[in-house]
């Protein structure tokens, strides 16, 4: 890889992936940060290299940049996205796509146009707990698979997404939307189809009640993180605005008849994810989601049987962190050769278009939405020039 050069846009909580690109062998060109404190953070980070102001910037002083990794705030996701796609400029956008369906169609429609390639950072696709599942349901053990659900404990929520712009709406629409799109994208994995109808309910119950607020704009969520932070009542600088829910919960029903939930809380004292797959034939529920934990499988009938019938271990990661590196592995071969990859543009926005949806839903009065698809020109450019890596081949 050491003959791509690449910068990273956002010099944020999100940006040290960058890192893992220079350990696969890219050359860490520049920074792009409007941050008058984002030099220093990148000197700190990165070492000594140029941080412009803004993409226009970049593009004049690095006309020749293979890729950009963009880890900026999602509000801005599309408006970098698209002009550095239209420059010829490879992007790794860090998840969400965007923060609206107009916005993530906009992205695609840009990458098309340039035939840039374009690569969303849905890195749980490479966690070895995503793809323990899929393997299992792959090989038939639990038949046809017919719902899935998931419970996600956010117990970092409170330093993860609460004193920053993550919890204002104008950025981020939802955390139904921006936390929730990694699982939504995994349940379509897992159950290979995407959302067409959501139902679902949420509200803001404890962050609203804590009075202690400040402007973090100084810092980065690793200046404030501790697991000290508890109870989450007792959480202090706060975001000054917060109008996002810490408490939601979708109902799915996706193209392909598969029913499916998704639960998110944002004060849990546990921080990881729990899927259940129930097929025709048995089902599989994870303990724990990184090194250490295990699949379980039932497939006899039986009362209460907390091991299952068999299991398998969760090893090779720590979860996010090695699949980050796996991921940025993935998008750099793809820059490079064009190989396949897991992860595709399209799937990245179905998560999007249902996370949206689904936000639309809560907020009034849980209506029934629908999920509009991609257009059909957009899907079929993707599949032919940015082929997803078959089943088979993992």
């Amino acid at each position: 890889m050491n003959d791509l050069t690449i910068a990273v846009i956002g010099v944020g909580a999100r940006a040290h992936i960058a890192e893992h690109a220079v350990a696969a062998g890219a050359t860490l060109v520049a920074a792009v940060d409007p941050d008058d404190r984002a030099a220093d953070r990148a000197a700190r980070w990165f070492g000594d290299l140029p941080v412009y102001r803004d993409v226009t910037a970049l593009l004049t002083a690095c006309p020749d940049l293979d890729a950009a990794i963009v880890t900026s705030p999602d509000h801005t996701h599309a408006d970098v996205s698209e002009q550095l796609l239209a420059a010829g400029v490879a992007v790794y956008l860090e998840k969400p796509l965007a923060t609206t369906i107009e916005d993530a169609d906009r992205v695609l429609a840009a990458a098309h146009r340039s035939g840039a390639k374009l690569y969303v950072g849905h890195n749980m696709r490479h966690m070895h707990v995503v793809r323990l599942m899929r393997e299992i349901i792959a090989r038939g053990e639990i038949g046809e698979v017919t719902s899935i659900w998931c419970r996600h404990f956010v117990g970092h929520g409170g330093d993860y997404y609460f004193k920053d712009w993550h919890a204002e709406r104008a950025k981020t629409t939802s955390l139904l939307l921006q936390k929730g799109a990694h699982d939504i994208d995994v349940i379509h994995w897992l159950a290979g189809g995407v959302t067409r109808e959501v139902v679902a309910m949420g509200d803001l119950t404890v962050y609203d009640r804590v009075d202690s607020r400040r402007d973090n704009s100084d810092r980065t969520m690793r200046d404030w993180f501790s697991l000290d932070n508890w109870p989450p009542l007792a959480q202090t600088d706060l975001n000054e605005a917060i109008d996002v829910e810490d408490l939601s919960m979708v109902l799915m029903r996706l193209d392909n008849g598969v029913l499916a939930s998704y639960q998110q809380c944002h004060y849990t004292p546990d921080y990881w994810r729990n899927y259940t797959v129930i097929g025709t034939e048995g089902r599989i529920e994870n303990f724990g989601d990184g090194a250490g934990g295990q699949v379980r499988v039932w497939t006899k009938r039986s009362g209460y049987d907390a091991e299952g019938d068999r299991s398998y271990p969760i090893d090779g990661d720590d979860g996010h962190g090695d699949a980050d590196l796996l991921t940025m592995t993935e998008f750099l071969r793809l820059v490079r050769d064009g190989e396949p990859t897991d992860t595709d543009p399209v799937s990245a926005r179905e998560a999007i278009a249902t996370g949206v949806a689904a936000t639309r839903s809560l907020r009034t009065g849980s209506t029934p939405q629908r999920v509009p698809p991609v257009e059909p020109e957009i899907a079929t450019y993707f599949a032919t020039h940015q082929p997803a890596r078959p089943l088979l081949d993992h």
